[in-house]
């Protein structure tokens, strides 16, 4: 009886599960209709005609394949549109029913049902037919690549499903719309280069449609303008185009019949491999065409060779991990790489004129040698333009390894060369007599740097000799892909190196430091990379500091106990003037003028900090109902806050700050400052707290991060530094979430929160103050607080703050000589602005031309 009880008990649950799930595949199928009834459609048309289970048949493909033959020669106008509906194989059926679900279905999200079955039609009719028409045109002429496909029909969905894919990233945020267009179009671009498949073709045709058709469907031509990105992001978007191009040698070899830019070389590969004995009895001694070749052939045989020539993907796959990371080595690697990429394009016209000239070709015109000459220069832009877009951005890689990793990287790897060659070099000297054909000191010479270097770069090079003896063919398979093998090996602890350990070192003690006591509410600043630290010699003080052109200036106050702040402003200064360097405090509070004071320097506003006493903060009053307006309509519409870190944020949570931060930057023209601003990065540091603002439906609103300021290792307070907002958000977010922080404080126990450092800004005066007397200096500030006010909206920044009825503490800027402030000037523009680029530069110009 018990048991049946228990039965009837499961059998409602066990419903309820079922109805859940069928609701839930329900609600699915009812936001992706189209994406699903293609999906479905595929299945249908493969099993009319047969493609379910095999490959598309003759009559299949002449009937509703896309080619020069069936859609111009034979007039079967509705091939582009057949082809778009019925999958080639049963893989590309899968494919097509996968990729009709999943990116498709991302499109439709995005579009709207009748956009992305209007988007499908039309990229796919245009990819297929400007593809088709594009052959015939140069088939016509006798182009190398339209003559060998004429004849190629196509059935492929996936053209559409990628023109509608790139179409629907107009309705995307900037990150997203940014992600798509370069992974998908770089993915199809090596295709087309690296396969030559006439799908491949109207792809890419598709994708470059989606980009006018999706701007069209928003109104917006803007979305078809690059966006600005974060460095960090940057990085990602290069690694990922590095590590989708390191794929395309290995593809040209695999799909060697179709004639490509890139498959020129795979004829060594594909030959059949001669029998090795056979061919060096026979060639002993023996110079002929037939021996030049088999011997060229038997030199790109064996496990050693073949290994070989898979090095550039090997080595470029490890480049975009470094890269991700922000490596400057993966940089050089990358380049260096595609450079020799480059150079292979070029040699693969010099190994297929040796190719068909040692088969006996005959009868190669002046166009064809002429088109050779423009598909190897076609083959060269690729990996030259990776190259130069690597170049371009080399400032997002500006990690170096520790010098003692460079150091031991280069040992073992100079040293590993040096001993295999010497090896390999030795081994073939002793049985040089049993070289084919007979080899002389420069061919052995020659050979051995051979030994090292992909087959496809140096196969047809002179000379071409092989080892009879044993012992010398091992080496001559073995030699190169050891050291490439200990080359990686090597080159990953150099790609994962911390940072300096001194630097690293320095780091530690200043945290310490922080801890105690010291340095003001801007002093975690002191802890962000980029920093030098000067400490004094007992230890117990320190400045963090940045050089530019010879002017050390600081980050913060000093960070030292009260009682030694004089001794540590004297102390450091002394340190810079025995370095030559110009001391330059930057963003110092009042309490250390009078000391600058007495060392007869001079010192200038440059900002005010707002802060806000937390304890016993009540948002009452007229004062405070901007705030209070915000804060109640936030709990109105069902805003949470998270007082967090980064380390326990979960994965989606993540991404959304990403893509809220990604979406900021590429708003702006002009480029990220830091300094004393920090960015993403700075997030991740386990002492910062994150505020954010939560919507009812889960959807981060805005984010807000706090550095901490100590005292006898207990926050005591907290300074705002990273700010944004999604677009979407509710008007008055941010007020909402430092209002919200500011409670929080206030309950946790902290003493007061700080809303940063307004740049250029002057404090209001009260009420009967008088303003002090201009000066140049301050007339100078004055016009650049102006002036910068449309490039970075400080002015405005300051008045938001003021809603939060603030404290004002003016920060300073103090300095020993009043005849170096041209330089302390643009050494300061440096340190806010790093990386500026010429067009950057450019940009900022008219913006202050604009402004002033």
């Amino acid at each position: 009886m018990t048991q049946a009880k228990s039965d009837e008990q499961l059998e409602p649950a066990s419903a309820s599960r079922l109805r859940t799930t069928g609701a839930v595949l329900a609600s699915f199928v009812r936001r992706i209709p189209v994406s699903i009834g293609l999906g479905g459609l595929l299945i249908v048309t493969a099993a009319v005609t047969g493609t379910l289970i095999a490959p598309a048949s003759d009559v299949t493909l002449d009937t509703w394949g896309v080619a020069v033959t069936t859609t111009v020669l034979a007039a079967r106008w509705w091939t582009p549109a057949t082809a778009l509906a019925i999958p080639e194989d049963p893989f590309q059926l899968i494919a097509g029913v996968v990729l009709a679900v999943l990116l498709l279905g991302v499109a439709e999200r995005k579009l709207g049902s009748i956009r992305v079955a209007l988007a499908f039609v039309v990229t796919g009719l245009v990819g297929m037919t400007v593809g088709v028409v594009v052959q015939w045109g140069g088939s016509l002429i006798g182009e190398w690549w339209s003559l060998g496909t004429a004849a190629d029909r196509t059935l492929d969905p996936l053209t559409g499903v990628v023109g509608a894919l790139i179409a629907s990233t107009a309705f995307m945020s900037a990150l997203w719309r940014r992600r798509i267009r370069i992974v998908t179009l770089a993915f199809v671009l090596v295709f087309v280069l690296y396969d030559g498949d006439s799908s491949n073709v109207s792809r890419l045709l598709a994708g470059i449609a989606g980009l006018f058709l999706g701007a069209w469907f928003a109104r917006d031509a803007s979305t078809l303008r690059p966006r600005r990105s974060s460095h960090g992001e940057t990085r990602a978007l290069l690694a990922t185009v590095v590590a989708i191009t390191a794929i395309g040698p290995i593809v040209s070899l695999i799909n060697n019949d179709e004639l490509t830019p890139f498959s020129l070389t795979a004829s060594l590969f594909t030959e059949g491999i001669p029998d090795k004995q056979a061919v060096l009895d026979q060639c002993d001694g023996v110079v002929s065409a037939f021996c030049e070749r088999e011997l060229a052939l038997l030199s790109a045989q064996g496990p050693g060779v073949i290994a070989l020539v898979f090095l550039p993907l090997v080595l470029l796959l490890l480049a975009a991990w470094g890269l991700r990371n922000g490596r400057r080595f993966a940089l050089i690697l990358a380049v260096t790489v595609n450079v020799a990429l480059a150079l292979l394009a070029w040699f693969s016209f010099d190994v297929a004129a040796t190719v068909a000239e040692l088969s006996g070709t005959e009868g190669w015109t002046a166009f064809d040698i002429g088109e050779l000459i423009v598909w190897a220069i076609a083959a060269m832009a690729l990996p030259l333009a990776v190259a130069g877009v690597l170049i371009a951005f080399r400032r997002d890689f500006a990690v170096r390894a520790p010098y003692e990793a460079v150091v031991r990287f280069t040992t073992v790897t100079v040293g590993t060369l040096i001993v295999l060659a010497a090896a390999y070099f030795l081994t073939a000297l002793v049985t040089i007599g049993d070289y084919v054909p007979a080899a002389d000191l420069r061919d052995l010479t020659i050979d051995t740097v051979k030994r090292f270097l992909p087959t496809q770069f140096v196969a047809t090079f002179d000379p071409v000799i092989v080892p009879d003896h044993d012992v010398a063919f091992v080496l001559f398979q073995a030699v190169g892909p050891l050291f490439w093998i200990v080359f990686v090996a090597a080159a990953v602890p150099l790609l994962s190196a911390n940072a300096d350990r001194t630097a690293m070192a320095g780091r530690s003690r200043i945290r310490d430091l922080l801890r105690r006591g010291g340095g003001g509410s801007l002093g975690f600043m002191a802890t962000w990379p980029g920093n030098v630290y000067w400490f004094s010699d007992d230890g117990e003080a320190a400045v963090a500091y940045r050089v530019v052109n010879g002017i050390a200036i600081t980050m913060s106050d000093p960070i030292c106990t009260p009682d030694r702040d004089e001794r540590t402003v004297r102390e450091f200064a002394a340190f810079c003037d025995a370095n030559g360097l110009t001391p330059v405090f930057y963003s110092v509070h009042e309490q250390f003028l009078p000391i600058v004071e007495a060392m007869g320097w001079q010192h200038t506003s440059v900002g005010e900090e707002t802060v806000v006493r937390t304890q016993g903060l009540e948002l009452t009053g007229k004062a405070w109902q901007k705030v209070r307006q915000p804060l109640n309509r936030a709990v109105k519409e069902g805003l949470t806050t998270v007082w967090t870190t980064w380390d326990e944020l979960p994965l989606t949570t993540v991404a959304q700050i990403r893509a809220i931060s990604e979406e900021w930057v590429s708003e702006k023209e002009l480029p990220e400052m830091g300094f004393t601003l920090g960015g993403f990065d700075e997030l991740k540091d386990r002492d910062v707290r994150l505020m954010l603002a939560v919507g009812p439906d889960g959807r981060l609103q805005a984010v807000t991060s706090w550095l901490p300021t100590f005292r006898d290792g207990v926050p005591i307070g907290w300074t705002i530094d990273f700010m944004r907002r999604a677009d979407e958000s509710m008007p008055g977010v941010m007020e909402f979430v430092i209002a919200s922080a500011a409670l929080h404080m206030k309950e946790t126990g902290a003493e007061f929160l700080s809303l940063s450092g307004a740049p250029l800004a002057a404090k209001p005066l009260a009420p009967g103050e008088t303003p002090p007397p201009a000066t140049p200096m301050t007339r100078l500030l004055d016009w650049l607080g102006k002036t910068l006010e449309p490039a970075y909206g400080f002015t405005s920044l300051f008045r938001f703050k003021a809603k939060f009825n603030p404290e004002y503490r003016t920060i300073s800027m103090a300095y020993p000589d009043p005849m170096a402030l041209p330089a302390i000037g643009v050494a300061i523009g440096r340190a806010y602005l790093p990386e500026i680029s010429p067009k950057e530069a450019v940009a900022l110009v008219k913006t202050l031309t604009v402004g002033s």
